[in-house]
């Protein structure tokens, strides 16, 4: 090209950035290897399987404050929903009113489908959903529907709560 610039990568217009596949890819296959390594006959337990495929019914979507569709959600109505989805439990709409939901258990013993709390702002907060091995599904303000690790140094400094809403997963 000349001066020496290479060309841009095409985006697609309904997208910033494309997502990634990796947290999905490595979830799919640690359930794989842990149900290799039992006597289970399933390869994914029950429970997880239903976040996967929710996770892959948002997955990608934009983050829109107050919204709660493919369109564009924010992160208290993705966990609504999906906590709804998946497991048939009716939370509220709210970071704030979910953030009294359930029981507030140690962050050492979270387990998958616990709602992970964290303090992004002065009076801003944000919750996720605690999938396998330290991943949660989250509605990100900058990449929309995504899965991100708790111990990431930017999530670690915020959270300030786990609480379980269900004693199924």
């Amino acid at each position: 090209m000349p001066g020496g610039s290479s060309p841009k990568p095409t985006v697609s217009p309904s997208t910033t950035r494309p997502a990634n596949p990796w947290p999905v890819l490595c979830l799919l296959l640690a359930a794989l290897l842990a149900s290799a390594c039992g006597t289970s006959r399933q390869a994914t337990p029950p429970a997880e399987a239903r976040l996967i495929e929710e996770f892959r019914k948002w997955e990608g979507t934009p983050y829109r404050l107050g919204g709660g569709s493919r369109r564009g959600v924010d992160c208290s109505s993705f966990v609504q929903i999906v906590m709804r989805d998946a497991y048939g439990i009716s939370i509220p709409g709210t970071t704030r009113e979910q953030m009294q939901v359930g029981r507030r258990v140690p962050p050492g013993t979270a387990r998958l489908g616990d709602l992970v709390f964290f303090q992004t702002g002065r009076t801003t907060y944000h919750v996720g959903i605690l999938m396998r091995d330290d991943f949660f599904m989250h509605a990100s303000t900058s990449r929309g529907v995504t899965i991100d690790r708790l111990r990431e140094p930017y999530w670690q400094q915020r959270m300030i709560q786990v609480r379980r809403v269900t004693e199924r997963s």
